[in-house]
């Protein structure tokens, strides 16, 4: 019997990658329940698919909901999983911890605050699942011991790529011709996350490709400035802001090339996303991004914040057909291979047991 616990307000990968390990767990026959502030999108998505849950006042604060969680101590749950620090720090003070096998996610790669009340919520974890190499080397660089702290990646769904016919219709979502060649990307619109390396590499691109158009599914702070920027560029007619979007397979099954800017990405559940798709990447080499993509084997790596790297590299992809195919191919050869939602709902449960 588990609890999961995340009091994220926005719905990105971390809460994809709990939904998707709720309904694995399921499926194996666990007991799975769910406390997450009311009305967020993770605990909608989950009272649709039928799952037990507590709702959290809804502004996500930390101390009320340690308070109500408290209300779940004697409920006798084997394995308690958090899914994000705030909701790590809330099962700490609600004292959860001292009555089942508490699993902290880590998905974040930036140190551990060294205040001692904030290493002893990671201390008190009896596993601590990074989502990367690159994650569990921060975790283990402040502090925490290595038994404690275990590397799961995300998993995603086997997807089937899009036909050519199906491809040119969803272009016309995005307001493009379907012979239009489009690239992308799918992420929040923060500084880390990169997306206006890629919006700087659209004139370079532009030159070669003069039909080309950019999407960039998402919303975040970033949005005003970015329009800003292609305005200033001079390219807004060749760029697509989506915004939020609901059914996000839509864009990935229109792209022709995904293009992956992140500066230092933890993993990338987007990259992994369109890999399953059966899409030809480009990634900036950050990060955990190393961890999935060899350069010129199943992806193409370009040095992390460098528009002129990234623009040749989209360019190549998009004037080499037969390199585009045998990278989308090994791409997708690569997820069945090893990032599986399977094999990411399995490795958890084993961690459960371990605990």
């Amino acid at each position: 019997r588990t609890l999961h616990v995340d009091l994220g307000q926005n719905w990105r990968g971390g809460q994809s990658q709990a939904l998707l390990l709720m309904e694995g767990l399921r499926q194996r026959g666990q007991r799975v329940e769910l406390a997450a502030p009311a009305g967020s999108p993770l605990a909608v998505k989950a009272g649709k698919k039928g799952f037990q849950l507590y709702p959290l006042p809804a502004g996500g604060s930390v101390i009320a909901s340690a308070v109500q969680l408290r209300g779940l101590r004697s409920r006798g749950y084997d394995v308690v999983h958090t899914h994000d620090a705030a909701a790590l720090t809330a099962i700490w003070l609600a004292g959860l911890h001292t009555k089942s096998r508490l699993v902290a996610a880590r998905r974040l790669a930036h140190p551990l605050s060294k205040f001692p009340w904030a290493m002893a919520r990671f201390r008190a974890a009896h596993r601590v699942i990074a989502i990367s190499e690159f994650v569990r080397q921060s975790v283990l660089a402040s502090g925490v011991a290595p038994a404690q702290v275990e590397v799961v990646y995300d998993g995603v769904p086997a997807e089937a790529p899009a036909g050519s016919g199906e491809k040119r219709v969803l272009k016309r979502l995005w307001g493009c011709s379907g012979t239009t060649a489009l690239i992308g990307c799918v992420g929040y619109l923060l500084p880390e996350k990169g997306q206006e390396i890629l919006v700087r590499a659209m004139p370079q691109i532009l030159q070669k490709a003069p039909e080309v158009r950019l999407v960039l599914a998402g919303d975040g702070p970033c949005r005003k400035q970015l329009v800003r920027l292609a305005e200033d560029l001079g390219i807004s007619t060749a760029v697509v802001f989506a915004g939020h979007v609901d059914d996000v397979s839509q864009v990935y099954r229109a792209l022709d090339v995904f293009v992956f800017p992140s500066l230092a990405e933890p993993l990338g559940s987007s990259l992994l996303a369109a890999m399953a798709y059966g899409l030809p990447v480009v990634a900036a080499s950050g990060g955990a991004v190393p961890e999935v993509i060899s350069s010129g084997q199943n992806g193409l790596l370009v040095e992390a914040g460098n528009a002129g790297a990234l623009a040749e590299a989209v360019v190549r992809l998009l004037v080499d057909s037969e390199l585009a195919a045998r990278l989308a191919s090994a791409a997708r050869a690569t997820i069945e291979n090893r990032f599986t939602a399977d094999r990411m709902v399995e490795e958890t449960l084993r961690i459960y047991v371990s605990a």
